[in-house]
């Protein structure tokens, strides 16, 4: 399971956790049964811990949280999006390399 760095997102507590966030937010949507998503999810652990304290990284598991996902409008998964001030700053789709996601965290955590 993921790093305790690591949010657990629904739709219950979305908007508090990512879109009223005053940090950046890196949120992975996925399920429990896509392998590319299961893949990503160490890379999701590193980064969390990596940028504690100055971007907060979430997961949302799409099967259990779908007027999330929809909203969002997540056709496939893995879908990254990375949040600034309640708003998709940088969407990633698909499984993509560490290097990706730490590139566009520098820019936004100061």
């Amino acid at each position: 399971m993921a790093s305790e760095a690591v949010l657990e997102l629904t739709d219950a507590n979305f908007d508090t956790e990512v879109v009223n966030s005053d940090q950046p937010v890196l949120v992975d949507f996925w399920a429990e049964w896509c392998q590319p998503c299961r893949m990503l999810g160490p890379t999701i652990d590193e980064l969390a811990t990596e940028y504690q304290g100055k971007v907060k990284v979430g997961k949302v598991d799409t099967d259990n949280n779908r007027d999330t996902a929809v909203k969002y409008g997540i056709q496939s998964i893995p879908t990254v999006m990375l949040f600034q001030n309640g708003e998709v700053v940088k969407k990633f789709v698909g499984l993509q390399p560490k290097p990706v996601f730490s590139e566009e965290l520098d820019k936004v955590s100061g």
